[in-house]
């Protein structure tokens, strides 16, 4: 099978996404643009397919893997609980650029969570990325397609470059927009505190709230 697959940004071809769903569901990686940079997906409830992301990536274990859903079935494999205020939150900018960190479900393994209680999680506003998370029926990872501390690939070419046979299947869609990744956001501290600044103003943030964040 050619690694590097081409499609339309705009509509994939949906036997291309049932084919990438396939390898996912089989424990292997998928390659796939968002909306700020492309993106490395595994089944986030196999540890085989987890296993493979660190060792692609050379990440440290002590850091988590955010996730993208496609719906509320999906969020609910990934999470104990879904607060009120994750709830304004998600119908206000979701998808988008927002991640909620949240308590985590029992079923999401523990080097996912980066040995913590919880999880970083969002819905694409790529279509893309957001026909990949469909298709899968489930959660997919949605961390960066580069070596870890290298800058994260905006083609399907650097994806390539960086990773070679690591990754089995690599969705290009055209170079994707780069910029700010998404905003982090830990709903789980009181007050919420924002991890990482990104794409979505924290001004933004507490006007949906109707109150500081930390």
């Amino acid at each position: 099978m050619k690694r590097v697959r081409p499609l339309h940004p705009e509509s994939p071809d949906p036997r291309l996404m049932a084919q990438a769903a396939g390898l996912l569901r089989a424990g292997r990686l998928v390659a796939y643009p968002t909306e700020t940079f492309y993106g490395l997906g595994a089944d986030p409830l196999n540890e085989g397919a987890i296993d493979l992301i660190f060792e692609a990536k050379g990440r440290p274990e002590r850091m988590a893997l955010p996730i993208i859903v496609a719906d509320e079935a999906a969020l609910a494999r990934c999470v104990s609980e879904f607060p009120e205020s994750a709830r304004r939150l998600a119908e206000e900018f979701w998808p988008g650029a927002l991640t909620l960190v949240l308590l985590a479900s029992s079923t999401i393994p523990s080097r996912v969570l980066g040995g913590g209680r919880t999880v970083g999680v969002r819905l694409s506003p790529h279509p893309i990325a957001a026909a990949l998370a469909r298709a899968a029926g489930g959660p997919i990872v949605a961390t960066s397609a580069n070596r870890s501390g290298q800058p994260a690939p905006s083609t399907a070419v650097e994806v390539e470059r960086a990773l070679g046979d690591a990754v089995d299947l690599i969705l290009d869609g055209g170079p994707t927009r780069g910029g700010l990744a998404s905003t982090v956001l830990d709903l789980v501290s009181d007050p919420p505190r924002v991890i990482r600044s990104g794409a979505v103003p924290v001004q933004e943030v507490e006007r949906v709230l109707g109150r500081r964040i930390a």
